[in-house]
């Protein structure tokens, strides 16, 4: 199987050669093994199997896409975000609209003469969409871009002082997603269009369901529906605990949920499995808190290969991947654990990584 059909027969619960795979790293992690196998970050997907390629068009891209060298190294973005590089990771250190008035903050001007620019980071992958499953990332959709540019406290003030402008914002934030999920499923052959929008916590949602229900669920939809109406799968990424709101989120037709934190709140894999199973698929659920830059890698062989088979159980529906990015502590020998259990040896994997050499020589 290649790794487009891979994922679509795990998606419809067919038989598979394997488990398809989407691993995210830290960027000191992906660093790390790159240079262990002796080859560009850029090809560290393909060494380790990973079976869905997806780029950001959203303002995700100026937080993962971007990655600077040293600690204190910062850029600013299309949206007027300021993102500065600490302990390794983008992380916001001026946000446009904090002291914005609220006509400010309502007349706030998206960067919609970007948006062909900002798809534009789908070309490469368009052409290896024969064999990969091919994802658009239009995350953060909706609560989570609002927050970036006002500062979390000013829009948990707007939503509980002003919910008006709150509702207003929420609704311009998803707009401009869809705008880019428009342009990108027109012009591309996408595989599934992902949306994302972090609401939870660790034992609990940043906001109660009701308001989210009532604020964010019909814009988030309209996402969705943009997936439905181009016949692609809708896949939806919320870190934290977010139980009281996937029976909703099945409602609004979602195909995939990512990244199960299984750590959190009622965000146990298993039991989600058996809840939403019939009518979801999961990405996610190798602990990346304690798990696996803590256990012996027999235990990361033996808790991923029965979250493998728990999560398959009724025939597939699941895609391996860790419930964040995987950390810089975390052990190489780890790390290839869990990938045997997904039936990919170390041995295959540093085939990869020499046909990856090789091909680059050949180019030279």
């Amino acid at each position: 199987m290649n790794s487009k059909q891979r994922v679509y027969a795990a998606l419809k619960k067919e038989a598979v050669d394997r488990v398809p795979i989407f691993m995210w790293y830290h960027p000191q992690t992906a660093k790390r093994l790159a240079k262990y196998l002796e080859i560009p970050v850029s090809n560290l997907g393909e060494a380790l199997g990973d079976d869905v390629l997806m780029t950001w068009v959203n303002n995700n891209y100026a937080m993962e896409g971007i990655v600077h060298e040293n600690d204190g190294d910062s850029h600013v973005d299309e949206w007027g975000i300021q993102w500065t590089r600490i302990d390794g990771f983008n992380q916001i250190t001026f946000y446009p609209l904090a002291n914005a008035t609220p006509d400010e903050v309502a007349n706030y001007k998206f960067p919609n003469e970007k948006i062909e620019s900002l798809i534009k980071r789908m070309e490469p992958l368009d052409k290896k969409k024969e064999l990969y499953f091919i994802g658009c990332d239009a995350s953060p959709s909706a609560f989570e871009l609002y927050w970036r540019l006002r500062g979390m406290e000013g829009t948990m003030i707007d939503i509980a002082d002003n919910p008006k402008l709150a509702e207003r914002m929420i609704q311009h934030c998803t707009e401009f997603s869809l705008r880019l999920s428009e342009a990108a499923c027109d012009r591309f052959e996408l595989d599934w269009l992902w949306a994302g929008d972090d609401i939870g916590g660790q034992t609990g949602m940043m906001l109660s369901p009701k308001t989210w229900r009532t604020l964010i669920k019909p814009y988030l939809k309209t996402l969705f529906d943009i997936a439905k109406s181009n016949g692609i799968y809708a896949a939806f990424h919320s870190c934290g605990a977010i139980r009281p709101i996937i029976g909703d989120l099945v409602e609004m037709g979602l195909d995939v949920l990512n990244p199960i934190q299984c750590n959190c709140t009622g965000m146990d894999p298993f039991e989600l499995k058996k809840e939403f199973g019939k009518d979801l698929a999961f990405m996610g659920g190798v602990d990346t808190q304690y798990l696996l830059p803590n256990g012996t890698p027999d235990q990361i062989y033996k808790e991923t290969l029965k979250l493998i088979q728990g999560m398959t159980s009724d025939g597939g529906g699941y895609i391996l991947a860790a419930s964040h990015t995987v950390p810089p502590e975390t052990p190489d020998d780890n790390i290839f654990a869990m990938y045997q259990a997904a039936g990919l040896s170390k041995e295959e994997i540093f085939d990869r990584a020499a046909q990856i050499r090789n091909k680059q020589r050949n180019m030279l």
